[in-house]
């Protein structure tokens, strides 16, 4: 889904690790870290207003709406731990009445989180091209015409429509149903009746994904998350009253692989990785999830560089040796080169946060570079200097550079080389992949997975449980009623 319609840069996303590291004023710096300050003299006083989490949106409207809240996710707040089972076998086994899309006050609430406004850059030229389409077109003509041609273009990729339309056009891994996903989402929001205003990109990308997560669910067989602001906040963990736990779980014991594909990278020291999913780990052993279930899960850290598998007796954390999954690229880059372009890409950050008055902590690891602002900065000033390392830095090895939001990386290869190996790894073909992330923009490191897989794009985690709702009720409407086409 939303397959790549611009043109392919370098891709990029952060090493970030911790809170400290994913806030414009670090708290603390990890010591395996190199770390120093560039502290600029002649730095401009504080710009105005770092991008922020939007404001809470009132819980019901006067017109008697529906409310207008993030969806917590039911019986997942009630998990505890430390008070034995109950908490999950009641999250995990309680049946999930209704449709996602309903006149039901719950499913009310579950679907208005699709109205919430997440820290979310819109650029894609797909979505961009079906918003102009309704200046000349009602919506669900829109939907039918790039359903038809997104079909054609499957057919014959270089010659079709859509390519002379989008210029860059990548592929589609599977059909989208665009009508039926726009008629279901237009049953609850109304888009077809407003008189003046055409739907918006979130509106846009939000039909897509209900159309790309009903046509993932009968093949599905790997489906991977990008970790902060998709699985759970910018610099948070996955504690044990995440929502996502249950889905996780869930999709594990359908037979389905799961991985966290994160530019976080921690060589040698895998704790740091559990740190990461420490709550996600503790129901494993809570649960008592058999070898079998946990083996389906995996983390693939710094991009592509590290693997990690669950352990079966202990469900903690190891590393995959490299010579079992790594490629044949991987393997063939020589450590010289990696430090030259580690050299090289600092020394582009430095430029850009001195040309920008901008004073940071450099943060040096393994696999990657970058920049943490010791002052508030707009994310304008981040993005220009992710985009200036894209398109000006050359090496010898792939890399990544991007905005990670409060930070700028540079890291060693990309999600695009890491998703590739994973594939291999499990041996699932693209069309049984989907990888959810929030960030498919020219400056985001999940954009290169769309050449590999389909895709989902969130601006939130309550979005990432949102869709992973709807898609374990397809998976299980599936295996109750195969589809025949």
């Amino acid at each position: 889904m939303l397959h790549r319609a611009h043109a392919k840069a370098t891709r990029v996303n952060s090493g970030r690790q911790c809170a400290a590291e994913r806030s414009c004023v670090p708290r603390r710096v990890l010591p395996a870290h190199r770390v120093r300050d560039v502290a600029l003299a002649s730095a401009a006083p504080a710009a105005t207003g770092a991008a922020s989490q939007a404001a809470p949106v009132p819980a019901a409207a006067a017109n008697g709406a529906p409310a207008l809240i993030p969806v917590t996710g039911g019986p997942v707040a009630e998990v505890n731990i430390e008070g034995g089972l109950r908490g999950y076998w009641e999250l995990l086994n309680t049946a999930e009445s209704g449709e996602v899309f309903s006149q039901r006050a719950r499913s009310a609430s579950d679907a208005a989180v699709l109205r919430r406004k997440g820290h979310l850059k819109e650029q894609d030229r797909l979505i961009d091209f079906m918003r102009r389409m309704h200046e000349t077109h009602t919506c669900e003509e829109v939907m039918l015409k790039m359903e038809r041609w997104i079909a054609e273009h499957r057919q014959d990729p270089k010659r079709s429509r859509l390519r002379r339309l989008i210029p860059g056009i990548g592929i589609f891994f599977t059909p989208l149903k665009l009508v039926e996903a726009f008629r279901e989402y237009d049953a609850f929001f109304a888009l077809s009746r407003r008189k003046y205003i055409p739907p918006n990109f979130a509106e846009l990308r939000h039909v897509v994904n209900i159309a790309q997560v009903h046509a993932s669910a009968d093949s599905l067989k790997l489906i991977t998350f990008d970790a902060d602001g998709t699985l759970y906040a910018d610099g948070a963990h996955m504690e044990q009253d995440n929502q996502m736990i249950a889905h996780i779980i869930n999709l594990m014991r359908s037979n389905v692989q799961v991985a966290i594909v994160t530019a976080a990278g921690y060589p040698g020291e895998p704790e740091k990785f559990e740190k990461r999913v420490m709550g996600l780990l503790e129901a494993f052993r809570k649960l008592k999830l058999s070898p079998e279930v946990t083996s389906r899960f995996h983390i693939m850290g710094g991009e592509c560089n590290y693997l990690l598998r669950v352990r079966p007796d202990d469900k903690r954390l190891e590393f995959v040796p490299d010579n079992e999954w790594k490629t044949a690229t991987m393997k063939s880059w020589k450590e010289e080169d990696i430090v030259a372009l580690l050299d090289e890409g600092e020394a582009m950050l430095q430029e850009g946060a001195k040309r920008l008055n901008l004073a940071v902590n450099i943060i040096r690891k393994n696999r990657a570079v970058g920049i943490v602002p010791t002052q508030p900065t707009i994310y304008e000033v981040l993005e220009d200097i992710a985009l200036t390392i894209q398109t000006q830095l050359v090496a010898k090895v792939p890399f990544c550079a991007f905005n990670g939001g409060n930070d700028v990386f540079v890291d060693v290869g990309n999600k695009l080389l890491g998703l590739e190996a994973l594939m291999r790894y499990l041996q699932v073909a693209p069309p049984e992949v989907l990888h959810v992330g929030d960030r498919f923009t020219d400056s985001g490191n999940d954009v290169a997975t769309r050449d590999i897989c389909s895709v989902l794009w969130v601006a939130n985690p309550e979005e990432t449980g949102f869709f992973i709702k709807m898609l374990l009720k397809d998976i299980r409407k599936s295996r109750w009623q195969p589809y025949i086409e």
